[in-house]
């Protein structure tokens, strides 16, 4: 990919944020959720999304033609995306997640019909099944349900002693989850110091905590399960760059 085609892409996503959450005011989401297809509001955002497009193309260079047609069908499946989800409900992640997939796969289609080739997903997929990314994928794919399903299994001789009805459900899981996912990350990048400070903090955090409680059996249950948690990432990032950068 040249730079300018990179840019042209950069400029894609750019305006789409800025349209998707800059540029809607919250009265036009009410009137989208309220009104569906008969909401006014829901047009003007869809087609503030088709001008954007149509400015990134013209200054990208693209033919008139190209970047009218362009705009239109963004315009036109972002009316008909924003639609469908109006009939969903608005509070869920998966929506949104979606939602924000499928604008992004039209923005991405429309790039590769200007770029005019399909070098750039060639090289996309010869990076995804390359062994250094899949052992990534796996790396990260292991410290999260995986390694929670192993931990919860190591210290289930304990758990039955441990009441604490104060936590939210499934927080100390989701908790772990992304514990263990910045420890991967900062132990792939060679940063094994700042691992010490995450786990200094955590530990700060929940001594206040669990002193407050003076409950010696939840003190060593929290402690076993963070010391675990962490050997075992550690672990598996050490691993990992061992295989594939041999450091």
């Amino acid at each position: 990919m040249t730079a300018a085609t990179t840019a042209t892409l950069l400029g894609l996503l750019l305006v789409h944020l800025a349209g998707d959450f800059l540029l809607q005011p919250r009265r036009w989401v009410e009137s989208r959720q309220q009104r569906k297809a008969r909401s006014a509001a829901l047009s003007l955002h869809a087609g503030l999304h088709g001008v954007l497009v149509l400015l990134v193309l013209l200054l990208a260079g693209a033919s008139t033609a190209f970047a009218a047609i362009g705009a239109l069908s963004v315009a036109a499946s972002h009316w008909l995306i924003d639609l469908g989800k109006s009939h969903l409900d608005p509070g869920k992640l998966h929506w949104f997640l979606l939602d924000q997939a499928l604008h992004l796969l039209v923005l991405l289609g429309l790039w590769l019909a200007w770029v005019d080739g399909m070098a750039p997903l060639t090289a996309a997929l010869a990076w995804l099944t390359h062994p250094e990314t899949l052992g990534l994928a796996l790396s990260y794919l292991l410290v999260t349900r995986p390694m929670s399903l192993a931990i919860a299994l190591a210290l289930r001789p304990w758990s039955q002693d441990v009441v604490d009805p104060g936590t939210l459900v499934a927080a100390g899981a989701r908790i772990g989850m992304l514990e263990r996912l910045m420890v991967l990350t900062l132990v792939l990048q060679d940063e094994l110091a700042a691992v010490g400070f995450l786990l200094t903090a955590k530990s700060v955090l929940r001594y206040g905590d669990l002193r407050e409680r003076k409950d010696r059996k939840l003190t060593e249950y929290v402690l076993l399960g963070t010391l675990l948690s962490i050997s075992l990432t550690l672990l598996l990032g050490l691993l990992t760059r061992s295989l594939f950068w041999g450091g």
